[in-house]
């Protein structure tokens, strides 16, 4: 016999979970029972919505869900945010909590940590959310949250289970771990879909974070068709640094815009072409006047904000590689096209991204191979525009989607704990760092030389410009910045400050000669 708990953390082990995130409370104690000595890594942050901001950041590294253990009531509550970052971006995470007993479920009896209907709560912002009323049923549950993450469009699933049900014996039967494949696209869509693009004239693909896994699919598409490309910010990095037929994330900007209009027929791949892709100006002036070609795992994804003439239901990176075989070699001139938009766009220049250019190239010449993990922050939002990389899940922030402020720190510390030999670099404004600041005692503990780069405009600069752009009297947002210098000290950590970009770069390769975090302060002048 076995006992509930301990067979969720031998199901963990099976599915190839590595890391779990939690802060231990009287609702989880008994999760923790015999977790030592097993290959599962514990991380305690200091606060739940860092554990899930961790977990984010852990799974965007590796594609693969980490998991949170979490108390009920305040810290499900807590960790709600994180969830509905990660459900916005299909981000797959296991987050498990407690809950009281079976039989005080829903009576109103003012117990510890009670919520009304907690399970209801979290639904929201997870693929679905689950009470488990008997052990019995734990290995179909997880077993379900594993068909999401590995066969269907990914996000959270929550999973809560009573104080009663916890310690429940079961028998210790054999794991069984399913093997999950996704689905793929019809062999009749295939080839319409070959076919439309054949016959364009001026085709045009639109990469999302759907294509993440299939980077090599990709860039023998875009090549095959011989056709400019736009990536979304979750797809920065699909085509690899310089890609002559990538144009990044411009589908907000006059000359974007005008190639998306003038295609004749227009691929979409793994994207939900959502406002703050496509539309950051907030003015709908994106529009798609060509045939759409949408491919999606997710079926309600096909028709959400653009109607296709041709919607292809499968794993993106099967479908590329299917098209791939049915396409000829095209020569169109695309690399041409691309270039002709660029100098359109000249996006170096624009008033938005000029004074963050240096000092983003200074963060790829110190550090080219490292994950930058960014908050909504001036230099990210520029960043998002400008910086290229050479491969997928090494650029990934909360500037756009469900847009939550505090998001660097604690996910830069999740993508450091994942892949440890690659460099993770925080970038994040002084007033989105205070969201999340505890979590450096957290990046301390775990010894990672991770390197906090602070834009400290004293307050929150972009609120200030659209206040300012809006005729409103500014309010709110001239705050006081803390001394960083005595932070880091308070934190046993490194702390420099930087007046230059190359001063950045020299403290960005020095903060790797250290196993703790180091904060790098700039002064900006916006």
């Amino acid at each position: 016999m076995t006992t509930c708990a301990q067979r969720l953390l031998d199901l963990l082990e099976a599915y190839g979970v590595d890391t779990l995130f939690g802060i231990p409370g009287v609702h989880t104690i008994e999760l923790y029972r015999g977790l030592e000595g097993r290959r599962l890594r514990h991380v305690t942050p200091r606060h739940e919505q860092g554990a899930g901001f961790m977990a984010d950041g852990h799974a965007r590294s590796t594609g693969k869900p980490a998991a949170c253990f979490i108390i009920t009531g305040p810290g499900m509550t807590n960790i709600a945010t994180a969830m509905a970052q990660a459900l916005a971006d299909s981000i797959p995470m296991l987050v498990v909590s407690g809950v009281n007993r079976r039989d005080t479920l829903g009576r109103g009896q003012g117990r510890l940590h009670e919520l009304p209907n907690q399970q209801q709560t979290l639904s929201g912002v997870s693929v679905f959310s689950h009470t488990l009323l008997d052990a019995n049923s734990l290995d179909e549950v997880m077993a379900r949250a594993f068909a999401v993450f590995q066969s269907a469009r990914p996000g959270p699933v929550h999973i809560e289970i009573p104080l009663d049900v916890m310690p429940q014996e079961i028998d210790d039967t054999p794991i069984r771990v399913p093997r999950f494949y996704p689905p793929g696209a019809s062999i009749e869509a295939l080839e319409e879909a070959a076919a439309w693009l054949t016959q364009a004239e001026r085709p045009l693909v639109l990469l999302g974070g759907g294509c993440a896994d299939a980077a090599d699919s990709a860039r023998a598409l875009v090549e095959r068709l011989d056709a400019p490309a736009m990536t979304t910010i979750n797809a920065r990095g699909v085509l690899g640094e310089g890609h002559p037929l990538d144009l990044g994330n411009v589908s907000s900007l006059p000359a974007g815009r005008k190639l998306a209009a003038e295609a004749d027929v227009v691929l979409a791949l793994g994207t939900e072409l959502g406002e703050t892709d496509y539309d950051l100006v907030g003015d709908e002036g994106f529009r798609l006047d060509g045939r759409l070609i949408r491919v999606d795992i997710d079926p309600h994804q096909l028709t959400a904000n653009r109607l296709p003439d041709l919607a292809l239901l499968g794993d993106v990176g099967e479908v590329m590689a299917g098209l791939v075989e049915r396409l000829p070699k095209a020569e169109r001139d695309g690399a041409t096209r691309a270039d002709k938009v660029r100098g359109a766009l000249a996006v170096r220049e624009r008033p938005d991204v000029a004074p963050y250019a240096d000092w983003l190239d200074a963060l790829r010449r110190a550090l080219p191979e490292a994950t930058i993990v960014g908050d909504s922050t001036g230099p990210v939002y520029a960043g998002n525009f400008l910086i290229e990389m050479p491969a997928p899940r090494r650029w990934f922030n909360a500037a756009t989607g469900y847009g939550t402020l505090g998001y660097a720190l604690p996910a830069a510390v999740g993508a450091a704990l994942a892949i440890p030999e690659r460099p993770v670099i925080a970038l994040v404004g002084d007033g989105g760092l205070l969201f999340t600041l505890s979590e450096l005692a957290t990046a301390r503990d775990a010894e990672l030389p991770l390197a906090v780069v602070i834009w400290n405009n004293q307050g929150y600069g972009e609120i200030r410009r659209y206040m300012d752009g809006s005729d409103v009297t500014r309010c709110g947002v001239e705050l006081v910045a803390p001394k960083f210098a005595a932070l880091a000290e308070g934190f046993d950590c490194g702390y420099q400050h930087v007046e230059t970009p190359n001063a950045l770069a020299e403290a960005l390769q020095a903060s790797q000669r250290i196993s703790r975090p180091t904060l790098i302060e700039i002064t900006a002048k916006d």
